[in-house]
Order: structure tokens, then sequence, then C-alpha cells
């Protein structure tokens, strides 16, 4: 029996600033014991929950499933304890699979050879007892496993995402510099934003936000377009449940009213992929896009705003980029009256260049950008 299976405990991976974001949504999962540590979540819940966690949740990133766990002061050590586990009961002959590591403050200093260490172990146990490797895929693997070694005591878990659960599928196109759905999901999130007054993104980019907003209003599971999921790998995986729960999250479904949710770019390109990825979605046709510089857009009032602003890596040199933000401050304060703004800056040496002062100023991550969402009421 797996660790899992006889404790009920979880993990869940985050990007760091977003745990209690994290931690709250789980609760309204309802996984209880509920613990935040750097860029993580503890937990308990049941596997029917797992299975709604990864199809619905729309700010975590993964759902890990511990196997077990061990001190571990040395590669000795981990082959050892690593080689005994029954990994035939998740993986098979016909299979891929991938190992992601992390290691921090023990003696194995290296994630890649921890990696490599674990691997070496899970092929062996194959070779010995079928006397054949599973092979390995990076790109994308059948089954994916998680290392994590911290002061010498090591976790493996099986990954129930598979993927990671950013990688909602409805982006045909990135273009430049996007933000990661997560992150897009998060700021909806905060903002608060429930359908009862037009959502507006004046620089929208291919539409990341938007798109978010579209699920979040619409109900629409934030996974449901994937294939396959980690979980199904799970030896106690139920294939019934997990159509249950597919079944009740389709329930809730509701279209999206056509003045609601609005985007704008100056670049044409940049609109037309926002279309392209919108039009992936259920009433993603509903969502009104028009390529227009915010400065000529007619005026809002009485809705929310969200924002991503172009920074330093999307724009040229710093003196651009400050005028821009000048410029969107002033457009905000003239044209945007009863309004609520949440813009997101990458860069927070940009934010006096916009001229207003936020009511909050919240820090958010980017992958490496520690930015800050900025809540602005315009009166």
């Amino acid at each position: 029996m797996f660790e899992y299976q006889k404790h009920h405990k979880f993990f869940a991976q985050i990007a760091g600033s977003m745990e209690e974001i994290g931690a709250t949504e789980l609760k309204e999962f309802g996984a209880k014991k509920i613990n935040t540590v750097y860029r993580g979540i503890h937990f308990e819940t049941d596997l029917s929950h797992i299975y709604r966690i990864n199809l619905q949740s729309r700010v975590i990133s993964r759902i890990l499933a511990p196997l077990l766990t061990f001190d571990c002061h040395s590669t000795k050590y981990l082959y050892n304890s690593a080689v005994k586990i029954e990994w035939d009961k998740i993986l098979d002959l016909k299979k891929t699979f991938a190992i992601y590591a992390n290691v921090a403050n023990s003696k194995i200093k290296h994630s890649k050879y921890a990696s490599l260490i674990l691997k070496d172990a899970i092929a062996d146990y194959f070779k010995d007892k079928y006397g054949e490797r599973p092979n390995i895929d990076t790109e994308n693997p059948d089954v994916v496993f998680n290392l994590f070694v911290h002061q010498n005591r090591a976790t493996i878990s099986l990954d129930t995402s598979g993927q990671p659960l950013h990688k909602r599928g409805y982006r045909t196109s990135k273009g430049s510099a996007p933000m990661i759905e997560t992150l897009a999901a998060t700021i909806i999130r905060l903002s608060g934003w429930n359908g009862k007054t037009p959502l507006y993104d004046p620089m929208c980019g291919s539409g990341t936000l938007l798109c978010e907003a579209l699920m979040h209003y619409c109900r629409i599971p934030a996974n449901h377009k994937r294939a396959k999921f980690g979980f199904e790998n799970l030896p106690d995986f139920d294939e019934t449940e997990w159509l249950k729960v597919k079944e009740n999250s389709n329930r809730n479904l509701r279209e999206l009213p056509k003045n609601l949710l609005f985007g704008s770019d100056v670049s044409f390109h940049a609109i037309k992929d926002a279309i392209a990825n919108a039009s992936t979605l259920p009433s993603g046709n509903l969502a009104n896009f028009q390529q227009s510089n915010f400065k000529n857009l007619p005026e809002i009032h009485n809705a929310i705003i969200v924002c991503n602003p172009p920074y330093g890596i999307r724009l040229g040199d710093e003196e651009s980029v400050t005028k821009l933000y000048k410029e969107f401050g002033d457009f905000l304060k003239q044209r945007c009256k009863n309004s609520t703004a949440y813009i997101y800056v990458g860069d927070r040496t940009l934010i006096p260049a916009i001229g207003l002062k936020p009511s909050r100023k919240i820090p958010l991550k980017n992958g490496n950008l520690d930015g800050r969402l900025l809540k602005i009421d315009i009166y």
C-alpha cells in the first residue's frame, strides 16, 4: 500500500505568493487539514476530490500523491529505497515515464543526479522482474514521478496531474510573453468579478485574462479540454467515479452574455490570436475583441478592468515603457469613471509611472518575475 492510500495526504504545488489563494480554493473543494508551505500546500482528501481538483482548479500547478517518504542521506539510500517500490502497480513496459526532482539542504546536492538515480531504480526493478525496462519520455510521458529531497528526507510521488495544470489546452497561439494561465485565473479571482458588470482588458494580447474570465463566468472546468490525467495511473483509480465527477462538473455550465467581456489591443496579430484562443472555449464567440489603441477606445464606466500592460520584456527602451504606463494611467483617470482596475505590473519600478495611487498592491509571481497586482479605484 502506498503512502497516500494509508494517510489520504496529498501535496499541491503552486506559484510563490499564491499559497493562501490555493489553500482557499482547496477548502472550497472540501479538502481538510490544509497547511501551506513555500510554493506548496499539504492537505487531506479522497481520490474523488483529487479527480475534481485536477479537473476544476484554476490556480494550482500540480497535485502530487506521495508513494514513499524516507530518510535519505546518500544516493545509495535513495536507490535502495526506491528499487523496493512496487512500480508495476503504476507503470508498465508499454508506458513511458519522466521524473522531476528537487533537492535542497541535503547531502544529495544535485537534482539531476538524484533524478538519474531514481530512474535507474525504476529501470532495474523492471529489468529484474520482467527482463525489460520502460522508456523515458520527457516531452509527453504517460506517467510523471516527482522526487523531493529536503534536509535529507525524501518523498517520491506520482504526479496526479500529469502535465502542469496551467496547460489548459485553449491557447492555439501564445503571442508575445504570455501570462501563465494560473496567474491570469488568480487575477480574475482577486478582482472579485462575478459577471454583474462588464469586464474589459484594453491591452489583451493573446487574451489569456479574458479566456480565464470566460471560463470563470461560464463555470467551465479549467482543464475540461485535457484528454488524460496522471491520476488515471493510480492503482486504485476508479473510472466510474471519474466519469461521474466529469458529468457533475458539466451540469452547471452557462452561456456568456454578449456584452460582458471586451478585449482590445493595438496589435492586429494579438487580436487574431485572442479570437482564435477564445473560440476554442464554449461561448468564446460571444466575447468581444477589437484592434485598437486603448487611447482610442470609447469611455468605460461602471466596469472591472483587468490588464497586464507590456513592460521591459515586450517593449523597447525604458523611456517608451514609462510613457506607455503614464498614458494608461491618464486613460484610467479620465475615461474610466466609477470603475475598478486590476493592473498586473511585472516590473515594480513602473508602478509610479501610472500616476494613480493603488488601494492594494498584491505580490504575485509570473515565472521569475516578482510582480504586483494593483487595485486602483477610479471615481
